[in-house]
């Protein structure tokens, strides 16, 4: 098979949740173990960390590996879903994963992956491993794909874990409360790996992820209670904030600059830098100059896109992955903010999410252009529209992304504003992305 032939292999032979949903979840590490023990366990050739969480565990994946980058690691980065390329998932220093490789690992465990019937994502974690001990990497940044526990990235016995923080998203699959979507997400914790938490956002989450590394006897840190994120302005296109340590009120970070310019990652440093300071308790050389240079660079070293991202101006433009209640109030709080004008919206959803909450969230003044994303998983335009009349929000329906896109910039005054999202798939299909 050829790369395009193999790509389509995966797709047709294998399950896929980015595409059919519930019908490709598969839980449980068995099968994964399987593939890797035929690999022989790739994954135990080089240190890992594991990021888990319901927001922001990619975006902290992507700067975790920018900084052990700028440092002169050989990083591997494993993420999902991808938005444009399949080669996202799984990178070397920034560089996607080739496609000879992809082509030759299908081919020599197409028996395999045939007796054993992985999921796509399982035979998609078990080449990320097997590439990346091919690769030599010096460590590697591994993503979870849903909840923790159960995940196939589960296998492995990282150098440290990390979880961002809890909200309400795949309740079908990880539970229908925090506390118990938490509990899950505390699956990766390891005995006797240090584990971080970037949020403190309850007690009795809190409670969860203590109780579970003290079952495992690993410590734990609570980055939002040992430090304070401030944004102090932008800087040629830079976020810039300052980091504190709040038991000495002294300054971590002074004037750090952000590349990532969404103000939830305010959320998300917090974790990045109590797991720098870990790493470096650990014997790691990760300094002060690495740090800063990786966080204002995570786009250009990594390639990360479609966080918080401006895509034109005069209309000014601007596109969010967020995809749940909670990821997509602070994008659009956000956009509130800076937006000035008639504020436009170019939304669209699939169809196995909470979306009446979702769209209590957007502001009946705005003008609407539905779209649906090019994913079978898609909420059907019409009913997205059905859906929004009931929240007072009204506009013009579109069958795909860039039309509706079209629209809107066509239809705009130079001073006025435009939001793209509402899914990861309208993201990815923005055609200039």
């Amino acid at each position: 098979m050829n790369y395009q032939e193999t790509l389509d292999y995966l797709y047709s032979r294998l399950p896929v949740f980015q595409n059919i949903g519930a019908r490709a979840f598969k839980p449980g590490l068995h099968t994964t173990q399987e593939l890797c023990k035929f690999l022989g366990d790739p994954q135990n050739d080089y240190p890992t960390l594991h990021v888990a969480g319901t927001n922001g565990k990619g975006s902290t994946s992507h700067m975790l590996a920018a900084i052990l980058q700028q440092a002169g690691y050989r990083v591997g980065l494993y993420t999902s879903p991808h938005l444009k390329d399949f080669r996202e998932r799984v990178k070397v220093n920034g560089e996607y994963i080739t496609e000879d490789f992809i082509v030759r690992f299908i081919g020599e465990n197409k028996s395999n992956i045939e007796r054993l019937s992985p999921s796509f994502f399982e035979a998609t974690v078990a080449m990320a491993f097997s590439y990346f001990s091919k690769q030599s990497v010096d460590v590697a940044v591994i993503e979870v794909g849903m909840g923790g526990r159960l995940d196939s990235t589960n296998i492995i016995t990282p150098e440290l874990s990390l979880i961002t923080n809890i909200s309400l998203d795949h309740t079908q699959f990880l539970g229908d409360t925090l506390e118990v979507i938490a509990a899950e997400k505390a699956g990766i914790i390891k005995p006797k790996i240090p584990v971080i938490i970037s949020e403190k956002q309850s007690e009795s989450i809190a409670h969860v992820f203590s109780a579970a590394a003290e079952q495992v006897n690993s410590p734990v840190i609570f980055a939002s209670a040992a430090y304070e994120v401030q944004k102090t302005g932008m800087e040629g296109g830079l976020m810039v904030v300052d980091v504190i340590e709040k038991e000495s009120l002294k300054p971590v970070y002074s004037s750090l600059r952000l590349d990532l310019t969404g103000a939830y990652q305010l959320k998300n440093i917090g974790g990045v830098v109590a797991a720098i300071e870990a790493l470096n308790e650990a014997g790691w050389e990760l300094s002060d100059t690495d740090v800063r240079a990786g966080l204002a660079s995570v786009t250009k070293l990594t390639g990360l896109k479609g966080r918080w991202q401006k895509l034109g101006e005069k209309p000014d433009i601007y596109c969010d992955t967020g995809h749940n209640t909670a990821g997509l109030a602070s994008a659009l709080e956000q956009f509130e903010s800076v937006a000035s004008g008639c504020q436009r919206f170019v939304i669209g959803f699939v169809g196995d999410k909470d979306i009446s909450s979702m769209l209590r969230l957007f502001p009946s003044e705005g003008v609407y252009y539905f779209c649906q994303p090019s994913n079978m998983r898609a909420l059907d335009v019409t009913e997205l529209m059905h859906l929004a009349a009931a929240y007072g929000l009204k506009g013009k329906a579109f069958l795909n992304v860039n039309d509706a896109l079209d629209a809107a910039i066509s239809e705009s005054e130079p001073d006025d504003t435009i939001y793209v999202g509402g899914s990861t798939f309208v993201v990815a299909d923005i055609k200039d992305l």
